[in-house]
């Protein structure tokens, strides 16, 4: 009995079939780059102060009622209190002049009971100043993105089971139905409560279709294909995104009208139905045999190959019972499984609180959040490159441990450069958002490749559920800095180090098939030593003829 790989090799690598499965799921991420980081233009925070009411003040009084504060070292307006109006509004009628016949820090404040005025230098309006998110509410700003990583985090969950047992395609497509529809329906948000429910089943439908569009794709292509679709192919369409982004921000400086445009591209997206099949993969896993065979058959005649008589001969869903539903227990039901599974969970969770944490950190690079957006977006570019070049030609675990213990190097070591070198810090800590970026594209190859067809959808869903509790936990890592500025990359270097040093234990997958059950995953999981020599692993199982 052939292995799919081989029994479909016939079909080439890059025909006709390939290049639009291809290049139709890697436009379908191009949303949820959109989508990912909109929260920080949508939920920034403009510069504001308490509104003062049309009162007969003079304007010495109207510039002095605002009292002045020191934060980190500046003097600026406070944000949350004004002197009280009764008392100013006297003092204005009787003709003292503030700071000469009345000394301002004897004068009593109140907060601001008439509301707030914001500035629209940058922005016309952002969900801060709609539902006044700032003093006491103030926490509702970040819990807002945390909100949407929930929303990750469930989805993570439940669509890998989900579509491990109805099928890729059928689960990729509503959760794209599901992200176009609530992010349209959260610019018609009459509270920040609505929002906030809106955005969770947003951020359910954004992962979900990542992770089934990645699965479905990493299903259908085979050989280099597959490597450069998994590693750079995916997650340049994400990048792109994210780029595209500032762009449609600046323009639309309007939260709702954001939100709209944001939504609005997948609606393009429903003709797809038509162009993307379903995984033969998983049809074989669950004893399809006949429906696997016709899409086989049909990316023949489009790829203009022949196929032969029988393709998948006496293929049984080879060891595993089509009947049997494996499950999340089945990750950890067996020692060798098990092991693998946590130590990935651990090295996922470094991994996402790294990523969202630097990025959700990069407006301090500059005084524009537009062109600060940008910078976080360009450096994934690189950073997926690399990764492809790294899934290509260097073994898998020894990637990842290096990419781990760079990052975190990189971190650590932003403690140690002077304050009049500032340009330096920011370049470490860009160097290690490109590491860590690059490390987030690596480890959904790696561990694609680490489990069976049955499980893979699964495994991926677990894997990113933990590494979502890390992205939930990201803003309130960035407070810590008001304890100790470099807190924050401490533990995130830490996190990284000891990411790497667990990786050790994990299998080599580079230059190997998929596995297609829990028996060849498990031979693959019989080896012992952690190290690998480069003899075993100096190519790939399949070539690329043609050139991409």
């Amino acid at each position: 009995m052939k292995d799919y790989d081989e029994s479909t090799a016939f079909l080439g690598q890059w025909g006709r079939f390939q290049q639009v499965v291809f290049f139709l799921l890697c436009a379908s991420i191009v949303p949820n780059g959109l989508g990912t980081f909109s929260v920080v233009f949508l939920t920034d925070i403009p510069r504001h102060h308490c509104l003062i009411p049309e009162e007969n003040l003079t304007q010495d009084w109207r510039d002095a009622i605002i009292p002045i504060e020191v934060v980190n070292g500046k003097r600026e307006q406070s944000r949350c209190s004004r002197y009280r109006l009764d008392v100013v509004r006297n003092l204005s009628a009787q003709g003292f002049i503030p700071g000469r016949d009345v000394n301002l820090t004897d004068l009593e404040q109140e907060g601001c009971v008439d509301g707030w005025s914001y500035s629209k230098d940058i922005y016309q309006s952002t969900l801060v100043s709609e539902f006044d998110l700032v003093c006491s509410d103030q926490w509702k700003q970040p819990f807002t993105s945390t909100a949407c990583f929930l929303g990750y985090l469930v989805g993570s969950f439940i669509s890998g089971q989900l579509s491990d047992r109805v099928g890729r395609k059928p689960v990729f497509f509503t959760t794209m139905a599901v992200q176009t529809t609530f992010s349209f329906c959260q610019a018609f948000s009459p509270s920040w409560t609505v929002f906030t429910i809106l955005i969770f089943f947003n951020g359910f439908g954004q992962i979900s279709n990542y992770v089934s569009g990645f699965v479905l794709g990493t299903e259908i292509l085979t050989g280099d294909v597959r490597v450069i679709f998994s590693s750079m192919g995916v997650c340049m369409g994400y990048a792109i995104g994210y780029m595209i982004l500032p762009l449609v921000a600046f323009f639309l400086r309007d939260w709702k009208s954001l939100l709209l445009a944001i939504s609005l591209p997948g609606v393009l997206y429903i003709p797809l139905w038509w162009f993307i099949p379903e995984s033969p993969r998983w049809l074989l896993s669950q004893g399809r045999v006949e429906e696997a065979e016709a899409i086989v058959r049909k990316a023949a005649k489009t790829n203009r190959v022949e196929a032969p008589t029988v393709i998948f001969k006496d293929y049984s869903a080879h060891d595993d019972d089509p009947q049997e539903h494996l499950n999340v227990i089945s990750l950890v039901k067996t020692q060798s499984v098990r092991s693998t599974t946590v130590i990935l969970c651990l090295v996922w969770f470094s991994l996402s609180i790294g990523y969202y944490g630097l990025s959700l950190n990069t407006s301090r690079l500059h005084a524009d959040p537009y062109i600060s957006c940008f910078l976080s977006a360009a450096a994934e570019v690189p950073a997926y490159m690399s990764c492809w070049l790294a899934v290509k030609y260097f073994p898998r675990r020894l990637s990842v441990i290096f990419i781990l213990l760079l990052g975190g190097a990189s971190l650590f070591l932003i403690q140690l450069v002077p304050e009049t070198l500032s340009e330096l810090a920011v370049a470490l800590e860009m160097l290690g958002k490109l590491v860590i970026t690059s490390g987030t594209s690596l480890i959904y190859a790696y561990t694609a490749e680490l489990y069976p067809t049955v499980l893979r959808n699964t495994a991926e869903g677990v894997c990113i559920t933990v590494s979502r509790i890390g992205s939930c936990l990201a803003p309130f890592l960035l407070q810590l800095r008001e304890s100790f500025e470099y807190l924050p990359y401490i533990i995130l270097g830490t996190l990284a180090v000891v990411s790497a040093f667990a990786a050790l234990y994990l299998p080599e997958s580079f230059g190997k098939p998929l596995p297609q059950t829990i028996q060849q995953m498990q031979k693959r999981e019989s080896m012992k030593c952690p190290c690998i020599t480069r003899k075993e692993h100096l190519k790939p199982v399949v070539h690329l003829e043609s050139r991409l």
